[in-house]
């Protein structure tokens, strides 16, 4: 706990509905001033998943993202900018035959969910390891996808955020780090709380902590009413922190948050009140050995 803690905030995500926050930011000005907003909580590093500005319903629209990042960059060039690579990977089985892919698929080959980070090139962007159920879908990351996106990140210049989602991911991470597939040391980040992965207690966040590798710069998080609850959780086993709209949009019990500037600055707050001292921007590429 004696180094400098990364907040990261993840400002929309994919799968949060206006229906359960009228104020989700889904237009690129509205993800850009969320990121903005963020880094001035104290925030190094955004999280970024874009929306159709129409239907605020998941897109992959590289021109969104372009939009983002540029409106960014028009008045912050040190917020760390991390790009997800999420979307494409899931599959819904049709009811008649469960062989064919029914309403929601979002199956692509995994060429197509990194051609923005090739584009674009951001400082970070999120590299799934998990295939699992969610809900009534299933998420799909084989190990040769994973191998063919990871490829195309190095090949950016891009530094990967490995997303681990139960023990099994952080195996297939390990062996996709010892065959040298990415390069080490691992930036990683354990998502608890995501029904049929790893649950958000303090011992699954441990567990999954110590089977890292040496090294590893993890950031530990927690969706829904167990967000803050998991953000201390991993700021006490030694690691970064992330919050933002994507894994809760409530400030407490019942109360909607304002938006990410808030529940950033509640992250801060925390970490503060406890002891620890946040990342800024600058220290964060420090940390992670980004460009500055």
């Amino acid at each position: 706990m004696a180094h400098k803690t990364i907040i990261t905030c993840a400002v929309t995500g994919n799968l949060t509905t206006r229906d359960q926050h009228p104020d989700l930011p889904a237009t690129p000005q509205e993800i850009a001033d969320a990121c903005l907003e963020a880094a001035e909580a104290g925030a190094a590093i955004a999280h970024i998943h874009v929306r159709d500005p129409e239907t605020a319903k998941p897109s992959m629209e590289i021109g969104l993202y372009e939009d983002v990042v540029r409106q960014i960059r028009q008045k912050n060039t040190d917020l760390i900018l991390n790009l997800t690579t999420g979307p494409g990977g899931r599959f819904v089985p049709s009811d008649d035959d469960p062989s064919v892919a029914g309403p929601g698929t979002t199956i692509l080959p995994p060429e197509k969910r990194v051609e923005h980070i090739a584009r674009i090139r951001p400082d970070i962007c999120t590299l799934d390891f998990n295939t699992m159920n969610s809900g009534a879908q299933v998420v799909i990351n084989t190990p040769r996808n994973v191998r063919v996106m990871a490829e195309v990140i190095r090949d950016s210049g891009v530094k990967p955020e490995l997303e681990l989602f139960d023990t099994g991911d952080i195996v297939m991470a390990n062996d996709f780090l010892k065959a040298g597939h990415i390069e080490g040391p691992a930036m990683c980040s354990l998502v608890t709380g995501v029904k049929y992965g790893l649950p958000s207690t303090p011992d699954a966040m441990s567990m999954a902590s110590r089977m890292l590798q040496p090294g590893t710069v993890w950031t530990g998080f927690g969706v829904g009413r167990w967000a803050f609850p998991m953000l201390v959780q991993a700021w006490l086993l030694g690691g970064h922190v992330r919050i933002g709209m994507e894994d809760t949009v409530y400030i407490g019990k019942g109360k909607l948050t304002k938006g990410n500037g808030e529940l950033t600055a509640r992250a801060r707050d925390f970490i503060e009140k406890l002891g620890g001292e946040i990342a800024t921007a600058g220290e964060a590429r420090q940390m992670l050995g980004l460009q500055q």
